[in-house]
């Protein structure tokens, strides 16, 4: 099962940008790579699975918002036909 926050879930309605670009650009790809491992990390430290400092667990989000943003660009800046 996915954490909460899982990309599809953030852009549902761009699952063919998103499957188009990983595809055909590295750099989108390695995004999509760290957004999972820091949105794991997150969901990890708010469940207690892996205690986590409070300043540690903002720094995860803060670094996920950061993450979430560069793909929405990358998304927006791309057309599935272009």
């Amino acid at each position: 099962m996915a954490a909460p926050h899982a990309i599809h879930e953030e852009f549902p309605q761009d699952s063919a940008r998103i499957h188009d670009l990983k595809v055909k650009d590295a750099h989108f790809a390695r995004l999509l790579d760290d957004y999972d491992q820091v949105n794991d990390a997150v969901n990890q430290a708010e469940s207690l699975i892996k205690p986590t400092s409070e300043a540690a667990e903002k720094e995860l989000r803060r670094k996920r918002a950061q993450l979430k943003d560069e793909i929405a660009r990358m998304l927006a800046a791309h057309s599935v036909g272009g």
